[in-house]
């Protein structure tokens, strides 16, 4: 049984989820919606009452400035504000890419919040050696989707990402929604910049987490993603857990993915 639900924020009202019963379990993305995450919320739900949400101007949350910047620590504002509204003190949090990224700044910003925070591939790019490199990298995706548009945005994003040309997406195929269309808009004009650039702060992460887990996927190794979990778990002195499958393990397996998540927050 899922529940769905509006919450009004500085700024935006939020889109989210509730199903499932017991401790709370936040799962989400940036910017990826509440949508993708539901048959791994489904398979957690048996032990957990989990929560999954739009951030502020994907999909169902809306935005009362539609050019406003997401930021990490935004997003993580938006997060606290879901838990005030849950009326819970704390709660694990899985967080999935940019949604990783969201879930260490709300750690940080918000000590005592988070008991586990899993941070599945977190894009923290700027704990590379060649972040110069990959900074310029993305500054080239986000003027690419100025001057030429979605797919030829999208082509850069997965080259660099570590993708192969049959991964990359183009205009044949299956046809994306237009609601598919704005999120990708609003992820290269007001998301990338801010996801990406984000630094971790390793005292303010380990005072504000119980525990933070970092997790890369079992298929992952070509991927950027992999470099920047590695580099993360050296900095927080710990070792990466491994889920299966690849940067989507919890859309592909979502049952094996539930599994693994289970035992690390056990």
């Amino acid at each position: 049984m899922t529940s769905t639900h509006t919450l009004t924020v500085p700024g935006a009202r939020l889109h989210y989820e509730v199903r499932g019963s017991g401790p709370v379990l936040l799962v989400m993305g940036s910017p990826m919606g509440a949508a993708a995450f539901a048959p791994v919320a489904d398979a957690l739900a048996t032990g957990h009452t989990v929560v999954t949400h739009d951030p502020r101007g994907i999909a169902g949350s809306r935005l009362d400035d539609p050019e406003q910047e997401s930021t990490p620590q935004l997003r993580a504002d938006d997060v606290a504000a879901l838990l005030d509204a849950l009326g819970a003190e704390s709660a694990d949090v899985f967080g999935t890419s940019g949604g990783a990224v969201t879930g260490l700044a709300l750690a940080e910003r918000h000590p005592g919040r988070v008991r586990t925070l899993v941070a599945h591939e977190a894009p923290v790019l700027e704990l590379l050696p060649d972040a110069a490199e990959r900074r310029a990298a993305v500054e080239d995706m986000i003027d690419t989707f100025h001057r030429e548009g979605l797919f030829a945005a999208w082509r850069k994003f997965m080259a660099n990402a570590g993708y192969g040309e049959d991964d990359v997406p183009g205009p044949t195929g299956e046809e994306p929604s237009e609601q598919d269309l704005a999120d990708s808009a609003r992820f290269f004009a007001h998301e990338l910049r801010g996801t990406t650039r984000y630094t971790p702060d390793v005292d303010a992460l380990l005072k504000g987490a119980g525990r933070v887990v970092v997790g890369v996927g079992a298929e992952s190794g070509h991927l950027i993603v992999h470099r920047t979990s590695m580099a993360l778990a050296e900095l927080l002195g710990t070792a990466p857990v491994e889920f299966p499958g690849e940067h989507g393990g919890f859309i592909d397996r979502p049952a094996e993915f539930a599994d693994t998540l289970r035992e690390v927050l056990g």
